[in-house]
């Protein structure tokens, strides 16, 4: 595969763990390091929605002709709407990446998912089938549509300023400034 230099990297707002409802996904579209364009739109917290309105952000962004990867700042966005890469990938056309500082504690997801959260077991699934998270370049990662040396080289030429690629890192700073509460997680 090509080295992708348009990436749309997203995030989503911080929300208070009493919110019901939507909350924000910031996409930031970058060519490697630049920053070039944002999106926004919603998915419904702890919902199965994530996927589709990715899909739609991407497909309706005026940026759409240029862009050659997704990555995501976990697999799941407003708390546990996890997003199916696969799908992504699929009705995108576009490799997806999705990437975490560190390795997620898959017992406990598995564990809050089965135990707390509406459709979990499909969620969980969802999580196996984007396989394992792989140690990668100081982060982890899990892929649909892109190997792994490509994977690894896109973090070597977009992870400037820390371990995480500046699309992550842009969208979240962006998504953090948005909401009235504050980032409390290091990117």
């Amino acid at each position: 595969m090509a080295h992708p230099s348009h990436i749309i990297g997203f995030d989503d707002t911080p929300f208070a763990k009493t919110h019901r409802g939507d909350v924000t996904v910031v996409g930031a579209i970058f060519t490697l390091t630049r920053l070039d364009g944002v999106v926004c739109g919603k998915v419904r917290r702890d919902g199965a929605n994530a996927t589709q309105r990715l899909a739609t952000l991407v497909s309706e962004s005026r940026f759409r002709d240029h862009l050659q990867l997704i990555m995501l700042q976990g697999i799941a966005l407003g708390g546990f709407n996890v997003v199916d890469i696969h799908r992504l990938f699929d009705e995108t056309g576009l490799p997806v990446m999705v990437v975490c500082r560190k390795r997620p504690d898959l017992a406990a997801v598995r564990r809050a998912l089965m135990e707390k959260v509406s459709g979990g077991k499909r969620k969980w699934n969802l999580i196996q089938k984007a396989g394992e998270p792989q140690p990668m370049a100081g982060v982890h990662v899990q892929r649909a549509g892109i190997d792994a040396e490509t994977a690894l080289r896109v973090i070597g030429c977009t992870a400037v300023h820390s371990t995480v690629p500046e699309p992550l890192r842009t969208a979240h700073i962006i998504a953090s400034g948005i909401t009235p509460r504050r980032s409390r997680q290091r990117v």
